[in-house]
C-alpha cells in the first residue's frame, strides 16, 4: 500500500506540476504581452512629447514672423514714397519770388511736413547728418573731402538723406566723408 500511496502521491505531484507548467504558460503569454503593450505606451509617449515640442517651436516660430512682419509693414510703402519726400525737399530749394510762388511753396512745405510726420509716425527716422560718424550700414560714401568743419571719418555733406524703418536700413544716406 505504501507502494500505491507513493504512486498516487507521485501522479498528483506530476499533475500539480503540469497544473503548474500550464499556468506559467498562461502567464508567460499574459507577460510578455503586458511588456509589449508597455513598451508602445512609452514609443507613444514619446511620439506625443516630440508632437508637442514640434508645436510649441512652430507656434514660436509664427510668433516671431508675425512679430517681424508687424515690424517691417511699412517697408514696401515708404521706399516708394521717399522718392517723392526727396523731389518735394528739392522743390523748396527753389526761390519764390513772387505771391504765387511762395503760395506753391507754402503748399509744398505743408505736403512735405505732412509726408515726414506720418514716416516718423511709422517708425520710419533720416539718417545721415553732418558731422555724424560715417557707419558703412547707415551710409553710403560717395566721395571723401578735406575739410576743418568736421573730423576725420565723419559726414561732411549729405547728398541724400537716408532712412531706417525701426533698425532695418531703407535706404543708405549718401554722403560725403571728410578725410
Amino acid at each position: 500500500m505504501k507502494d500505491e500511496a507513493v504512486v498516487n502521491e507521485d501522479v498528483v505531484i506530476e499533475e500539480n506540476e503540469s497544473d503548474v507548467d500550464a499556468l506559467k504558460e498562461d502567464v508567460d503569454p499574459q507577460e510578455q504581452k503586458i511588456n509589449e503593450l508597455t513598451l508602445k505606451i512609452s514609443e507613444l509617449e514619446d511620439k506625443l512629447l516630440r508632437s508637442q515640442a514640434e508645436i510649441q517651436n512652430i507656434q514660436q516660430r509664427n510668433a516671431r514672423e508675425l512679430q517681424s512682419m508687424r515690424k517691417y509693414e511699412g517697408q514696401k510703402l515708404a521706399t516708394a514714397v521717399l522718392p517723392a519726400v526727396d523731389n518735394l525737399e528739392r522743390a523748396l530749394q527753389v526761390e519764390a519770388d513772387d505771391a504765387v510762388t511762395k503760395q506753391i511753396k507754402t503748399g509744398v512745405e505743408m505736403t512735405l511736413k505732412t509726408l515726414v510726420q506720418a514716416l516718423t509716425d511709422n517708425g520710419i527716422s533720416e539718417t545721415g547728418q553732418v558731422g555724424e560718424t560715417f557707419d558703412p550700414t547707415k551710409h553710403q560714401a560717395i566721395q571723401s573731402v578735406e575739410t576743418d568743419e568736421v573730423e576725420s571719418d565723419a559726414i561732411a555733406s549729405v547728398l541724400q538723406k537716408g532712412y531706417i524703418l525701426q533698425d532695418r536700413v531703407l535706404r543708405p544716406a549718401m554722403v560725403a566723408v571728410a578725410k
